[in-house]
């Protein structure tokens, strides 16, 4: 490993991981047609699903979760997420969901799910969480300290740390996963060339952003939904089983990788369409 720092921080740092199929920027499904949205005076509005991608990913990761939704009616909207820092990458999402209309679900995967945590927090829109093998931080925590708190995570050893430009001068730096190790570390089960591609468009996600404390917890006041990925080597089952339960978070378990939304993306949106269903019904 190309990095200065320690395997376990290393590891730690790089937990938070997600899918990427080689695509940067924003990816904006068209709205659903207007007939799917028809509802009477005394229906509730459906929900925007609002999916945010984690590290070494792009909004791409979600493609088949987007056309699922897609195909049952649902406005989808998926940013691209800077990866720069967790407050920078809070406030940025924040500025999404206030773009948005009516009622979110907003979903997060591995990084994006401290993201989303601290993001919608006092958010007047937001009416569920769906965090996929995702962080779920407590004020005070970062995704280093959840990681480290169960064994399990080989993303250490998978990983080359590299140098960037800071703004003010100087470098930071950012974390990758080697692209020979990609598929076996992060996304074991999905085809080799699809892997080739992730593996290839990763976005790196900078060391700061995974040791940044949270500074809110919207899943202590928002209804959260959870998806454990049994396989998965970035983050460890056991964290992300003990994060839920903390979070009183309706949880389902598939036996897939940390990469879920690429090789189930079928689990991932049955799961959002069970939040879906409990905000309109308004449970």
């Amino acid at each position: 490993m190309n990095s200065p720092l320690s395997r376990r921080t290393v590891t730690a740092s790089l937990l938070a991981g997600a899918a990427a199929l080689g695509t940067a920027g924003v990816t904006h499904a068209t709205p659903a047609p207007a007939a799917t949205r028809r509802r009477g005076p005394h229906q509730p509005e459906t929900p925007t699903v609002v999916l945010i991608h984690g590290a070494f990913a792009d909004a791409s990761s979600w493609r088949g979760v987007v056309e699922r939704l897609r195909s049952h009616g649902h406005r989808v909207l998926a940013p691209a997420l800077p990866l720069r820092g967790l407050a920078s990458d809070s406030a940025y999402i924040r500025s999404v969901l206030d773009s948005v209309t009516g009622p979110i679900v907003l979903v997060g995967h591995s990084y994006g799910g401290a993201v989303i945590s601290q993001a919608a927090a006092d958010h007047p829109r937001v009416k569920a969480l769906v965090y996929i093998a995702a962080f779920v931080p407590e004020a005070g925590e970062s995704a280093l300290q959840l990681t480290d708190k169960f064994p399990g995570s080989t993303l250490g050893q998978a990983t080359t740390t590299q140098r960037y430009p800071l703004p003010g001068g100087g470098e930071g730096e950012e974390l990758v996963i080697r692209q020979d190790l990609f598929r076996r570390q992060f996304a074991a089960g999905v085809p080799v060339r699809t892997a080739q591609v992730m593996a290839a468009g990763q976005r790196p996600i900078t060391l700061a952003a995974l040791q940044e404390p949270a500074t809110a917890a919207a899943w202590k006041t928002i209804p959260s939904w959870y998806l454990v990925a049994t396989e998965d080597r970035n983050i460890p089952p056991a964290a992300e089983r003990w994060m839920a339960t903390r979070a009183r978070a309706r949880t389902v378990a598939v036996r897939a990788p940390h990469a879920v939304s690429v090789s189930d993306p079928g689990p991932v949106t049955d799961l959002i369409l069970d939040a879906v269903r409990s905000v309109r019904s308004g449970h």
